[in-house]
């Protein structure tokens, strides 16, 4: 395994507050105004400092290839929504309340499918994992995009440690001896240009060690605690052996995590048919939108958020870092590999052992699930690199009139792990679009009450790294001054509307979608539509389970919007 070396192991003492008003410094750029608690927003003076779905989504058959016509009738309608809630959360000056029909009804109809055409394509060009000069590409973008709308812009870098993939390999043995090379990879129809980019890296679990074995496979269903748990009751012994799980029911690492405690030396994940595919009854992508059996889902292994090299502090240049075994004791503990449905189904017909319990038994063209142990057996290998690289965050501000210390944020990530056009990018086009749409309420003379800061984060995917070194960098401001954070990745993933929130935000979401139509059905509102999905006894807001929750883990602890 690869690590960063010679960091101190001491943590760094923390520094005094300082002004909000601060000189642009290494890592950070600015437009030539003023830079401002790394964000542009208010005169000197008061404190400093801070504040995953679907299988297919997160595989490169389906992120690089997403009909457009849909992405981008669904993006106006949600940034529309997006932009009628800031609206509301930014306030509207007390001395400006005349007004407010007027410039509302301006906004509303100055959408146009042809600028979020424009950034989703242009976006979503090159595959830009975090890291990568393809990503830092976006990032550029983003910012001259702000810029051109006429909107205050800086961004701010840090150093965090990312890792890469440098070689795969599973080698199957069967009972007879005989060996089969598994693929590893994803194949598919050509359907969109540059799907099969040499630039997409090989499916991988970002921070999985390094590590080549020769092992028994088990099945272990989900990976819980619980599924371990069963398998020592039913007599099937994990230790020294490989496990290979399906994704669901909880996150990738915690997958990782339960395997190693219970004694295995690596573990497999797929996405079976049952979850990601309908129980393979609806056809797949392109002809469907469901995960095809070659589909792989990427992802982090790494429990925590942030860059693992500073918990709890901002990696800017310069800062602290742990050493190598400081930083070995918060990563996964053995080597993990993601594969297809069509691989694991090789691997789970070779074994033999008890039948699984029927609730353990997927969708793959098996006659029934075996638990192991063996008698198929893997030989698994994977290489990986861990470097430090550089990450970029950009935002743009917008100065409140009569509470320019009072901050209503939007967030969204540009990084994705190939194309990224659904996950995060149709979120990047609509955040483009709310960036239009106030440049040109600007150049009307309006101005909200509260700031407005559009934040746009790098490196999300490997664990929220790029807002949590943010927010690690300001939490003492965010805490007394955030009046509330808005998160959109995923602007668009087929039909219907989802949401989740605080619950302080709950009637705000309901009333702002009672003010934009349906693009599907005219004829009623989003509302409407969001209702019909839901059943009478199922809460329509639902809990916080994306990039949200940095804020919820860095201030929500302290602060309740």
């Amino acid at each position: 395994m690869h690590y960063v070396n010679c960091w101190a192991k001491c943590l760094p003492v923390p520094a005094p507050p300082q002004p909000l008003l601060s000189q642009q410094s290494n890592g950070s750029g600015t437009d030539g105004r003023r830079e401002i608690m790394h964000m542009d927003v208010e005169e000197p003076s008061v404190l400093q400092r801070s504040l995953r779905r679907m299988g297919a989504t997160r595989s490169a058959v389906t992120r690089g290839c997403v009909p457009s016509t849909v992405v981008i009738i669904a993006a106006v309608m949600i940034a529309l929504s997006i932009s009628l809630t800031i609206f509301f959360l930014a306030g509207w000056p007390k001395n400006g309340v005349a007004r407010f029909a007027e410039l509302h009804d301006y906004f509303v109809l100055t959408g146009c499918n042809f600028t979020i055409s424009k950034h989703l394509k242009e976006l979503t060009k090159e595959p830009h994992l975090a890291g990568t000069l393809e990503d830092m590409a976006t990032a550029d973008y983003v910012l001259s995009a702000f810029r051109t709308y006429g909107l205050s812009t800086h961004y701010r870098d840090y150093d965090v440690l990312l890792a890469y993939p440098l070689k795969r390999s599973l080698v199957l043995t069967a009972s007879d001896g005989s060996d089969k090379v598994l693929s590893l990879t994803e194949m598919f129809e050509e359907v969109e240009m540059g799907s099969s980019n040499q630039k997409v890296l090989p499916a991988f679990h970002a921070y999985s060690p390094s590590g080549k074995v020769t092992a028994d496979v088990v099945y272990a269903n989900y990976g819980r605690e619980q599924d371990f748990q069963k398998l020592k009751e039913l007599g099937v012994n994990v230790g020294g052996a490989i496990a290979i799980a399906r994704y669901g029911e909880q996150f990738r690492g915690n997958i990782v995590a339960n395997a190693a405690k219970a004694g295995a030396v690596a573990l497999i994940l797929y996405s079976d048919p049952k979850e990601f595919a309908d129980n393979g009854q609806a056809g797949y992508y392109p002809f469907s939108k469901w995960l095809p059996p070659t589909g792989i889902q990427r992802g982090t292994v790494f429990q925590g958020v942030g860059d693992p090299l500073t918990p709890g502090w901002p990696s800017t240049s310069g800062a602290e870092r742990l050493t190598d075994p400081d930083v070995a004791s918060r990563l996964p503990k053995i080597p993990s590999l993601p594969i297809s449905a069509e691989d694991a189904q090789h691997i789970l017909s070779s074994l033999d052992g008890p039948v699984a319990p029927p609730d353990w038994h997927g969708s793959l063209e098996l006659h029934e699930y075996r638990l192991g142990r063996g008698p198929g057996k893997l030989n698994f290998s994977y290489e990986a690199i861990q470097k430090v690289v550089t990450i970029r965050n950009v935002f743009a501000v917008i100065k409140g009139s009569e509470e320019p210390d009072r901050y209503v944020l939007l967030g969204n990530h540009r990084d994705a792990w190939t194309f990224g056009a659904v996950d995060p990018n149709s979120g990047t086009a609509a955040l483009l679009e709310v960036a239009r749409r106030f440049g040109k309420l600007l150049r009307r003379g309006w101005q909200p009450r509260r700031s407005l800061i559009l934040c746009s984060w790098d490196a999300e995917e490997y664990g929220m790294v790029g807002s949590t070194e943010w927010a690690e960098q300001n939490m003492d401001t965010l805490l007394v001054k955030a009046v509330a954070y808005l998160n959109v990745d995923t602007a668009v993933a087929g039909p219907g509307f989802f949401a989740a929130a605080t619950p302080q935000l709950d009637r705000l979401l309901e009333e702002i979608t009672k003010k934009v139509r349906d693009p599907d059905l005219p004829n009623q509102t989003v509302y409407d539509s969001w209702v019909m999905s839901n059943s009478a006894n199922k809460q329509m807001v639902t809990a916080i389970l994306t990039s949200l929750s940095v804020f919820m883990n860095f201030v929500g602890k302290h602060f309740s919007l």
